[in-house]
């Protein structure tokens, strides 16, 4: 554990985006397999190369909003535009998953399904509502753990999020008949 702590801490950027390329991707191809009740990708080759870059891309975006998120929960809580009991332990985390995945959660799921659109050669943003649903049941909730944990390892926790999210949705999907995939409803938050 003492080399992740040091890695992450002398490698910001570099980490979120080896842990998102690492786990987001993994989640997609679980949840692929999952609702395809096979083994498979949901892209070819060289699209889950660019799934992997767009994930690592994500992780270093996501770095950069929790960031800043928890600077503007601060700054609410210093100009009183927040109840004092959320400045700390489970109150403050609990505000800052909830400001993230309002106020950053949206937009970084749009440009992910962006990223997946260019990757697959797709248009539009068909499930966007699916996924941005996931904010309200799953990454406030999950995000308040992750912000109830050192900052060190928030990023890594938010990136196993994203797996875990890919095992929910394809368990709770249901199974299509062609092989190629769609953009991923687990995007981390």
């Amino acid at each position: 554990m003492d080399f992740y702590m040091t890695w992450v801490t002398a490698n910001p950027l570099l980490s979120a985006a080896v842990q998102f390329a690492l786990l987001g991707t993994l989640g997609e191809i679980i949840s692929f397999t999952i609702q395809q009740r096979r083994l498979g990708l949901p892209g070819s080759g060289a699209q889950m190369i660019a799934k992997m870059f767009a994930w690592a891309l994500l992780g270093v975006i996501i770095k950069y909003g929790f960031t800043g998120m928890r600077g503007f929960t601060r700054a609410l809580l210093d100009h009183h535009l927040l109840p004092d009991f959320l400045g700390q332990g489970l109150g403050w985390a609990l505000s800052v998953s909830v400001l993230t995945n309002t106020f950053f959660g949206p937009q970084m799921m749009a440009f992910h399904r962006l990223e997946d659109n260019l990757i697959l050669g797709q248009k539009g943003f068909t499930g966007i509502t699916r996924a941005w649903a996931t904010l309200i049941w799953f990454w406030i909730p999950a995000h308040t753990v992750t912000f109830l944990m050192p900052v060190e390892v928030q990023i890594g926790l938010a990136a196993a999020w994203s797996l875990v999210l890919g095992v929910i949705m394809g368990l709770n999907r249901p199974r299509k008949a062609e092989s190629s995939g769609s953009a991923s409803p687990q995007s981390a938050g």
